[in-house]
């Protein structure tokens, strides 16, 4: 009995009535595709920018800290 019901809850569950969202795609292509001299990856806008920076920021931290850290760790201990 029970697994008669199940065909016809998936089937509602997944009909195409139950949402109807806009396609935004054509607007993000048209926004990536267009010539305007930045590179893709800073195309989103400020928060994009945002992210980048903070990305590289990060990185450079990073980098330093760990340089340093093999600095200090190439020298000689001193003795007590």
């Amino acid at each position: 009995m029970c697994f008669q019901k199940v065909p016809v809850l998936a089937s509602r569950a997944f009909s195409s009535s139950a949402r109807k969202l806009k396609n935004r795609v054509p607007e993000a292509q048209k926004l990536f595709q267009e010539d305007n001299g930045l590179p893709v990856h800073l195309k989103g806008g400020t928060q994009d920018v945002l992210l980048y920076r903070i990305t590289m920021t990060l990185t450079m931290a990073g980098t330093c800290y760990s340089l340093w850290w093999l600095f200090t760790a190439s020298m000689p201990q001193k003795k007590a």
